[in-house]
């Protein structure tokens, strides 16, 4: 049996140019082929690392990555050493990458990666949600209809969710995750990781729809809060018992309310309303006594 190439999947920065990992240098130099999603990009970050790059560099991205594939196997087949780069972070992950992964695999091609920045696990570890299990979604549809539709599938999604946008769709995407998961369900929408502006803005998924209406700039990634568990339904008077508890261990009213809610999956509204209503009780049994 022919002995065949290999494909090596390569992380790259996502931002900071010394975040590269230090076998992606020894793989620029020793790659037959580089398939790059941006050649010129490519020799940039080479150029960046003080590396000379030893083989041929090809484009590979969205538009050629069917019509390209079959050539880059068969020079894996005749035992090339193929380095498969993209924009930022890991090939197949939102990017180029998958076909070529799954044709190797069909041929019995080996397959190997150089791990590195990822701005999906990057965005989990500053959001500040629960990050023990998570989906990753990528880019929600360009259509209203279609984003609402997949929001609405996610809705009761237990798994913290991780979503790509672009800058100038991200205001109707939060309003659409808003209207889909409810105003207040908690989320944190990070810009520019590892780069200059980097910025990680946490809050319900209404208040940031607002913030977003500033013209955010930037590459952003998502991080929205699973649906809170189902408890059995909490009646008004046990709502108002919690909240009261929380305040006589000395929170203020309102961070007994926000907690409250959370743990009841209720809006923090119906919280509140319920204590209102408890006072107006108590005071008119007052004014009766």
């Amino acid at each position: 049996m022919t002995a065949t190439g290999t494909l090596v999947l390569a992380g790259t920065p996502i931002g900071e140019v010394s975040d590269a990992p230090p076998r992606l240098a020894a793989e620029l130099r020793a790659a037959d082929v580089i398939a790059a999603e941006d050649t010129r990009r490519l020799r940039r970050l080479a150029q960046s690392l003080g590396v000379q790059p030893g083989g041929r560099i090809v484009s590979y991205h969205e538009v050629n990555e069917s019509a390209r594939t079959p050539d880059l196997v068969e020079a894996l087949a005749g035992g090339a050493r193929v380095l498969l780069v993209t924009d930022a972070g890991m090939p197949s992950v939102s990017d180029p990458g998958y076909r070529l992964v799954a044709a190797c695999v069909e041929r019995d091609i080996r397959v190997t990666a150089v791990p590195g920045p990822s701005a999906v696990l990057t965005a989990l570890a500053l959001s500040g949600l629960p990050v023990d299990r998570f989906c990753f979604e990528g880019f929600l549809p360009r259509k209203r209809g279609e984003r609402l539709t997949r929001l609405r599938e996610a809705a009761e999604e237990r798994r913290t969710l991780v979503y790509f946008e672009s800058p100038h769709r991200l205001e109707d995407a939060l309003r659409d995750m808003a209207e889909a998961f409810g105003a207040e369900r908690r989320a944190a929408v990070c810009r520019e990781l590892t780069k200059t502006y980097e910025e990680v803005r946490r809050g319900g998924l209404g208040e940031l729809a607002d913030w977003a209406g500033e013209r955010v700039r930037g590459e952003i990634t998502v991080v929205v809060a699973g649906a809170p568990e189902r408890a059995e339904e909490v009646g008004p008077g046990e709502l108002v018992r919690r909240v009261r508890v929380r305040e006589e261990a000395g929170e203020r009213r309102k961070e007994a309310i926000a907690a409250v809610a959370a743990e009841a999956g209720l809006p923090k509204r119906e919280v509140f309303d319920a204590v209102v209503a408890a006072k107006k009780a108590d005071q008119a049994d007052q004014a009766r006594g």
